[in-house]
C-alpha cells in the first residue's frame, strides 16, 4: 500500500493516470503531456510500474502503457478498510 501512495505523491504521476483513463498510450505520447525530460518521464513511469498502478507492454519498439486499475481499487479499499471507512457489509443480507 506505501508504494501506491508513494507513486500516486507526484502530481505528474497522477496525471497519467488521468491520461491513461482514455486507454492505453506510448510512452513517447504521454511524455508529449509534460514539460519534463524523457528520463524524469522514465522515472516517474518506473515508480508507477514498480506500484502496480500500471503495466507496460513492449509493441514494435515502443512500450505501450496501461492502467491496471485493480492494484488502485485494492489499495483504496485497504486503505478504507483500515480508517474504518469500509461499506458495511451486513446490509447485503450477508449477517
Amino acid at each position: 500500500m506505501n508504494s501506491v501512495f508513494d507513486a500516486l505523491s507526484h502530481p505528474i504521476r497522477r496525471e497519467v493516470l488521468e491520461l491513461l483513463k482514455r486507454g492505453g498510450m506510448t510512452a513517447g505520447e504521454l511524455a508529449g503531456y509534460f514539460p519534463v525530460s524523457k528520463p524524469t518521464m522514465s522515472g516517474h513511469f518506473a515508480k508507477l510500474k514498480a506500484a502496480g498502478l500500471i503495466l507496460g507492454e513492449n509493441r514494435a519498439g515502443s512500450i505501450v502503457y496501461t492502467l491496471n486499475m485493480s492494484v488502485l481499487e485494492e489499495t483504496l479499499m485497504a486503505f478504507m478498510n483500515r480508517m474504518g471507512l469500509a461499506p458495511d457489509t451486513a446490509e447485503d443480507g450477508a449477517s
